[in-house]
């Protein structure tokens, strides 16, 4: 019976404990949270318990399957016969010329956007729903089994030509598949060359993608990192992940310029959060914009979310993830070129050249910011590129970005306007 009892008391007291240890929190909270409403914005949140549960039971649980210690760090005896990278970017982020730095390299078989196929195949499929077909596809494709692509494909024959992005593509645009360009020449495809080329079949690709040392695949349709785990796991691919960072006001600056093109991909992400208050409020346009720029607008935050979790999930990572994973940031990429390209490149174990490293800085030092294409990779100011939201944001814009983006830009190193919401 005493035992008992000393067992309550001992219970009643660390209660009493975690509530006095709770209550500064609250207050904090409460303070941040009036400030906010005083402003009239929604923040994003600095911690999310939840997510933070969710991650390190993640790990918890991996690290029960593959064992502990040195045997949960299976990067560490996997084989480095073949190197296989997942290029992780959301839209308008600038990861086409990141990807365009490997489809340069005559070591690398690059795929552009292959999961496009799936987006397009299951619309107006939520992007949540789809998160386990893109999964499924990019185990196929590291594996260079592209007969994944005839269930997206409907009753077009999948040659060469099917593939979204072929006519940019070095590999089916030189010997052998081609010979309008020289796999080793480091160089822009040519696409009215390219789109000569004859349709190969798939099977050729595939003998084609087994030759090369390192496949790097592009991407903006994976939601969060989560959904990667398990190539990263998987000792026959031991995925690497490159993630493209960038200013969340110049990425929704650039949305915004792209507004037509990216609203139905801005619909299906906002789709596989409808389940929340938060997010119907999300799916609803504001009567004073347009359709399109109301939806475009909205999935930013949602990006923003999406940012947060993956860093939260890498913070909480066992090492042989983050020994696995490299973050770069848009700005540092063009204005620092070489320095930045050669870290991609130690990360790939790929070997540098003098060719590849000028081609780099003439994509970063062309004229002005081409606004009428793009999607168009081609050479830019980079200074022009990463400070043009300055400009073509309001006031009321550059603040509602910062306000729903503000733990991302922090943990990112990118400083607040300072701009008064008055003047």
């Amino acid at each position: 019976m005493k035992r008992r009892l000393h067992k309550k008391y001992l219970v009643l007291i660390l209660a009493y404990s975690g509530l006095l240890l709770l209550i500064p929190y609250v207050l904090d909270y409460r303070d941040k949270s009036v400030q906010r409403a005083q402003h009239g914005l929604p923040q994003q949140q600095p911690r999310c318990p939840d997510l933070e549960n969710s991650v390190a039971q993640l790990w918890d649980n991996g690290d029960r399957v593959n064992g502990s210690g040195d045997a949960a760090e299976p990067a560490a005896n996997r084989s480095r016969s073949r190197i296989h990278i997942y290029l992780h970017a959301t839209w308008r982020t600038g990861s086409s010329f990141l990807g365009e730095l490997f489809n340069q390299h005559p070591d690398v078989f690059y795929l552009y956007e292959p999961m496009w196929h799936i987006w397009q195949a299951l619309y107006p499929g939520d992007a949540g729903s789809l998160q386990g077909a893109v999964r499924d596809m990019m185990n196929a494709l590291y594996r260079c089994d592209f007969s994944v692509l005839r269930l997206y494909a409907g009753s077009q024959n999948v040659t060469t030509s099917f593939i979204f992005g072929w006519k940019m593509n070095k590999v089916i645009c030189s010997e052998p598949l081609c010979d309008a360009h020289r796999r080793h020449e480091v160089g822009l495809v040519k696409e009215d060359r390219c789109a000569k080329c004859p349709k190969r079949d798939i099977r050729e690709l595939e003998r084609e993608c087994k030759k090369y040392p390192v496949m790097v695949i592009k991407g903006v349709r994976v939601l969060d990192l989560s959904t990667l785990v398990p190539l990263m796991r998987d000792p026959a691919i031991n995925l690497q992940i490159i993630q493209l960072f960038r200013d969340p006001r110049a990425v929704h600056n650039s949305r915004l310029k792209s507004k037509q093109a990216l609203v139905k991909e801005s619909i299906q992400v906002l789709r596989s959060k409808k389940q929340t208050d938060k997010y119907k409020r999300l799916l609803v346009p504001n009567n004073r914009v347009n359709r399109a720029e109301s939806y475009v607008s909205s999935a930013m935050e949602l990006i923003c979310d999406n940012w947060l979790g993956d860093m939260m999930l890498v913070a909480n990572a066992p090492p042989w993830l983050r020994r696995n994973y490299l973050r770069v940031r848009y700005e540092d990429l063009v204005l620092q070129p070489l320095e930045e390209l050669q870290r991609l490149l130690r990360f790939s174990n790929l070997s540098s050249s003098a060719a590849l490293e000028t081609f780099a800085l003439n994509m970063t030092h062309g004229q002005g910011y081409s606004s009428d294409r793009p999607f168009l990779i081609s050479s830019r100011d980079a200074k022009e590129a990463i400070y043009a939201w300055r400009e073509r944001l309001s006031v009321e814009q550059i603040h509602q970005v910062e306000a729903y983006c503000s733990e991302v830009m922090r943990q990112l190193g990118y400083e607040r306007s300072g701009v008064d919401k008055t003047s």
